[in-house]
């Protein structure tokens, strides 16, 4: 996968497409805290707290598209910059975090 045909930042929507259609591609990061993903979780990602994120560097896969999720978006974006800065190309941040996920792909979650 190009880094240079992936987006810095895709939707929820978006997101939930790329899942759900390209399972083996594409890898789910959740950097919230354990507490956070205690409240709400998706199914299948790979959970690394944004703090534990550079010691996990090496063990990130670099023929996936890794999609980073956290509450609202903020976190997520920094890790996704601090990734693509580290080489890892092929990383999109979800706008929005697991709130607008919530809000509007899964009103069933949880919301904090």
């Amino acid at each position: 996968m190009s880094g240079s045909s992936v987006p810095l930042e895709i939707s929820v929507a978006t997101a939930r497409e790329l899942l759900d259609a390209n399972p083996g591609q594409t890898l789910l990061l959740d950097v919230r805290e354990v507490f956070e993903r205690d409240i709400c979780r998706l199914p299948g990602g790979l959970h690394i707290p944004m703090r534990e994120i550079p010691e996990n560097l090496s063990t990130l896969p670099r023929d996936r598209h890794i999609l980073v999720l956290c509450h609202h978006g903020g976190r997520s974006r920094r890790v996704t910059e601090f990734l693509r800065h580290h080489g890892l190309d092929a990383v999109s941040n979800i706008a929005g975090g697991i709130d607008a996920w919530a809000a509007e792909l899964d009103p069933a979650l949880a919301r904090y």
